[in-house]
């Protein structure tokens, strides 16, 4: 009896995003090329097997010190020049097919200068298979024997595959058959020589842990990115010879020419995972046939030839293998007709097109804009590898321009966690790619610090493991061997002729007795023989059982055990958690508080070269106040010198005034003694002499009837300069013929400083009785200075007398001495010798006009 089918469980849903705590950098490889001449200059050297550096070619700019510069990059593994296809395989595609057949998705692009490699290093060459061979005959060497059978898997325009019974799939393959031209190609089909060397892999490589209870079936596609547009490169479009076709220059297309395929528009699935729509997608049985699909649209790709590379890919290819798994059903006999436990995983191989300058390739018209569109292409791949690093690093959330190019759109899913991701960076040593490889490098380097989520692994389906093999064993429809019941019926010995012809015939019937009686007695035999089998067999069930209920109480108390060590590892963890969560808010405090600190640092350095630059201004400052200091004291010891030497001067003449004074006086004194004496009365005193002396000064001339006499005016020695002539209001007008006269004098009659301020000489006019009783007028001149108080001060240097004496010559007797003021000091501004040797200074608030001090004692009184 056939047991009942149990309900498959539903496929448990992961959400995405749930392991983005995982994450593994971008996986980034180098590949060196030979140089294509021996005697060519090399620009690249293989350091060790992560490290390669790169020398500056003769004629190059030099760096700043004049030695050539050197620059090492590290990449995850370096392949030198003598690297197998074999080898890089192993290191760098063989993990991706991996999880390939265990349902993860994978993403490997060569990257690099034309010419560089990267083609061969995809798809090889005769004799070497390039990693796109290999990788389709890996898979097919690990599901070959559980592949479905062609059509129980079928794609559809929405990202996603419908699945068919064995009916539907077997009218199908009748359908496909009978076409004239079938698209599908067969696996009977001969081999095309072009290619055959390329697959013709003779390594075995096959993956491990393949899931034996389930059906495979592998889908795949070819598509390019030329001028920033999609097309597919497996789509069959007819040439239609009615219609005419019209090319970019307007002019009809030949007979012979296919059509243009439309570009391709990117939709986004229900899973928000990026496609191509309308792509054509090919079931596939084996390397031979997916390698012809992939040879069908490569002759379709776009290349030219340029200056660098005699066939240059002039557009980014893309080899989509798409590996589609179900389970087998609880009996392990058919698929397993439920969509959701559909496993679809895809394994994408891309081709860049060479980064290149175009003043290199010398392109021009079409080559100049396909090399435009694929550096804007690159660079806009390079552009989102920077913004991913740096949201990365610095936890900013910088939107990713994967849209501005088809390329970065495609595969944004892969960067956003779908898959893994490898690029092979391949490079030419050559000194002429020297600024190519450069930025090839630096691009490199980038990508290595992306991070991109670890794929999530694939749910369990629930079903029982080793159900194909266990159908097989029950005798399932699985070969064309006879069952047990039928070899045992062969065993017995044959029945003779049962016909009875004759009435008297005494033979046929003993005969037929006699084999009845062997075959019972084989049949009873047969029992007891099925009997004793039976009774050994249950005996070993029972053995069995016995033997299973002890493994299940064992395994039971393993089980027990692991979950209390679970259960301890479980506390573990969330004591870790706690302490990881502590840790992280403590982490996050240092950090606040190492910004605050730096923000500190930087404000103290701020203020710190402040105060460096306010103490140099001020140093500044100071050395020139001290050179000003310095010219100052300079000018003032100058100054102070002159200054002595005019005291020294004015004192020697003020002595010789003095000396002047005495003889004048001894004059006197000895005309007074030798005088005779005669009957004139006696002179009235020189206080009545005083009295009287502005009536004498007022008096006519002493010649009466004199006619009138024209005024000599005595012109100062020093007539160049401005004077201030101070003249006292108490002065009497002598009319005498000879008068002082100073051109452009400012005539004041109190001494004030408006006007020392406009005049570099000063000269008073001071009126005095004479010891014989004459007036006497003295004109002291000085000179005008200005002092740091912001006034003026006056230091006299010269004296003038003006005199008028009797015609008679006789010189008259001296007055009795005036009587001396009672504080026992003459006048100060009486005596001549006091006076000269008077500085005055202006100042304002002085008692004696505006400005106006001495800055000498008065004379004392001789005793």
């Amino acid at each position: 009896m056939k047991p009942a089918r149990t309900k498959t469980p539903r496929k448990l849903l992961v959400k995405k995003g749930s392991q983005t705590s995982l994450k593994d950098p971008v996986g980034v490889y180098c590949r060196v090329r030979p140089l294509s001449l021996p005697d060519q200059e090399c620009c690249i050297e293989v350091i060790n097997n992560t490290t390669v550096q790169l020398h500056t070619p003769e004629g190059y700019r030099l760096n700043r010190n004049g030695d050539y510069k050197e620059t090492q990059y590290s990449f995850k593994q370096v392949f030198g020049i003598h690297t197998t296809q074999k080898e890089l395989f192993d290191a760098v595609a063989n993990p991706l097919v991996d999880d390939l057949i265990h349902g993860k998705n994978g993403l490997l692009f060569t990257y690099g200068v034309t010419g560089s490699g990267k083609t061969h290093t995809m798809t090889g060459s005769p004799g070497e298979g390039g990693l796109l061979p290999r990788c389709l005959d890996m898979i097919f060497n690990s599901i070959g024997s559980f592949q479905a059978k062609r059509y129980v898997f079928k794609s559809n325009d929405r990202n996603s595959m419908d699945i068919q019974c064995e009916v539907d799939a077997l009218l199908e393959r009748q359908k496909r058959e009978a076409m004239p031209n079938p698209k599908t190609p067969s696996s009977k089909r001969q081999v095309d020589p072009e290619f055959a060397d390329m697959i013709n892999v003779q390594e075995f490589c096959k993956a491990e842990e393949v899931d034996e209870d389930s059906v495979y079936g592998v889908f795949v596609s070819y598509i390019e990115i030329y001028n920033n547009y999609i097309y597919d490169l497996l789509e069959e479009v007819p040439f239609d010879p009615i219609k005419p076709k019209w090319n970019s220059c307007s002019t009809p297309m030949r007979n012979t020419d296919f059509v243009p395929p439309q570009s391709k528009l990117l939709r986004e699935d229900k899973n928000h995972n990026m496609y191509v729509a309308g792509c054509t997608e090919v079931e596939v049985k084996s390397t031979e046939e997916a390698f012809e699909v992939f040879w069908r649209g490569q002759k379709k790709r776009r290349i030219a030839n340029t200056h660098l590379n005699r066939e240059s890919s002039r557009s980014h290819s893309v080899f989509n293998i798409k590996l589609v798994q179900a389970p087998l059903d609880a009996d392990g006999d058919n698929v397993l007709q439920e969509k959701e436990q559909i496993t679809i995983s895809q394994l994408s191989l891309v081709d860049l097109a060479g980064s290149e300058r175009t003043n290199r390739t010398k392109a021009e018209g079409n080559r100049l804009r396909e090399a435009g569109n694929i550096n804007q292409s690159l660079m806009t791949l390079r552009t989102c590898m920077e913004v991913l690093r740096e949201n990365q690093m610095y936890g900013t959330n910088k939107m990713v321009p994967y849209r501005d190019s088809k390329l970065t759109h495609l595969f944004k899913n892969y960067f956003d966690g779908e898959g893994k991701v490898r690029m092979i960076v391949c490079v030419n040593p050559k000194a002429e790619d020297y600024e190519e490889s450069l930025q090839v490098m630096r691009f490199a380097e980038v990508t290595q610090e992306v991070e991109v989520a670890r794929p999530v692994d694939k749910a369990i389906c629930g079903l029982t493991p080793g159900r194909r093999y266990r159908n097989q064993a029950r005798g399932g429809p699985v070969g064309d061997e006879p069952l047990v019941t039928e070899v045992v019926l062969q065993s017995f010995p044959p029945l003779p002729s049962c016909e009875l012809l004759d009435v008297n015939d005494e033979q046929t019937l003993p005969r037929l007795i006699e084999a009845l009686e062997k075959r019972h007695h084989l049949r009873q035999m047969m029992i007891d023989e099925f009997h004793k089998q039976a009774v050994t067999f249950k005996a070993l069930l029972q053995e069995f059982d016995s033997a299973v209920l002890n493994k299940e109480n064992y395994i039971q108390g393993k089980l027990n055990e692991k979950e209390k060590v679970i259960s301890g590892q479980k506390l573990e963890i969330e004591r870790l958690e706690k302490k990881n969560k502590t840790l992280e808010y403590k982490i996050e405090i240092l950090e606040k508080t190492t910004t605050i600190y730096e923000e500190d640092k930087r404000t103290l350095q701020q203020e710190l070269e402040t105060q460096n630059q306010k103490l140099q201004r001020q140093f500044s400052d100071k050395r020139r106040l001290e050179a000003r200091l310095q010219g100052m004291v300079t000018e003032t010891t100058m100054k102070w010198e002159k200054e002595c030497e005019r005291r020294v001067a004015a004192k020697q003449l003020e002595m010789q005034n003095k000396l002047w004074v005495k003889d004048e006086k001894l004059k006197q004194l000895k005309a007074i003694v030798t005088e005779p004496k005669a009957e004139k009365p006696e002179r009235p005193s020189r206080e009545r002499d005083r009295e009287k002396v502005p009536q004498r000064a007022v008096s006519p001339s002493p010649v009466p009837n004199a006619p009138p006499v024209r005024l000599r005016h005595r012109r100062s020695r020093s007539a160049g300069d401005r004077w201030v002539d101070h003249k006292p209001a108490s002065n009497v007008q002598t009319e005498t013929v000879m008068q002082p006269h100073v051109p452009h004098a400012i005539t004041v009659s109190v001494a004030n400083e408006k006007a020392l301020a406009k005049c570099e000489k000063y000269m008073l006019t001071h009126q005095e009785l004479a010891s014989d009783g004459e007036i006497e007028t003295k004109l002291i001149k000085g000179d005008v200075y200005k002092t740091r108080g912001g006034g003026q001060s006056v230091q006299f240097t010269d004296i003038e007398t003006l005199k008028q004496e009797s015609p008679t010559g006789r010189k008259r007797r001296s007055s009795t001495a005036a009587p001396a003021p009672p504080d026992g000091t003459e006048s100060e501004w009486t005596d001549v010798e006091t006076r000269c040797s008077v500085a005055v200074e202006m100042r304002a608030g002085s008692q004696l006009g505006p400005g106006y001090q001495h800055h000498a004692q008065p004379k004392r009184k001789k005793p």
